[in-house]
């Protein structure tokens, strides 16, 4: 078992507009010891980050780096803390995802479970394989420029 989140899972919204964290997920959050599951809008993407106390922690890190009196820190702790949610989860690891959240990741009856190791991302399949396919040929392109990562990606070379 691991204490990060990893993989990515699809699921369907029930009737009552619930969806079931992946099980894995849910013992992350279980280790984790945080109430609920912290979700906000990502920042620059279609999707919703999630997570524990690691999220929070990863927050509380990014906003200790500026004056809490400066643009930066405002600018941030409003998109962050300020578009912030603490969803419920049922006994059966299930969550109820507000309107607000659903519109900004374009959610209809489905949602895709993105790991990132210290918080996962909730997003649309479709944009979700859209982002997946437009982050792979990224990679190839950086891959090709640097003529290879190799060892930086575990992978044999160009």
């Amino acid at each position: 078992m691991t204490d990060r989140f990893v993989s990515n899972f699809t699921n369907r919204l029930d009737a009552k507009g619930r969806v079931s964290i992946p099980s894995s997920f849910r013992s992350v959050l279980a280790k984790d010891g945080y109430e609920g599951l912290y979700v906000h809008q990502a920042l620059d993407l279609p999707a919703l980050d999630a997570g524990g106390n690691a999220l929070r922690a990863t927050i509380d890190d990014i906003l200790a780096r500026f004056s809490p009196f400066s643009d930066e820190w405002e600018l941030l702790s409003t998109a962050l803390n300020g578009t912030s949610e603490v969803l419920k989860v049922d006994p059966e690891g299930r969550m109820v995802l507000s309107e607000a959240l659903k519109v900004h990741a374009g959610i209809g009856d489905s949602v895709t479970f993105v790991g990132h190791g210290h918080k996962f991302q909730i997003w649309e399949p479709e944009r979700f394989r859209a982002h997946l396919d437009a982050a792979r040929t990224r990679l190839r392109d950086v891959k090709r420029a640097l003529g290879g990562l190799g060892a930086a990606t575990g992978g044999a070379g160009a």
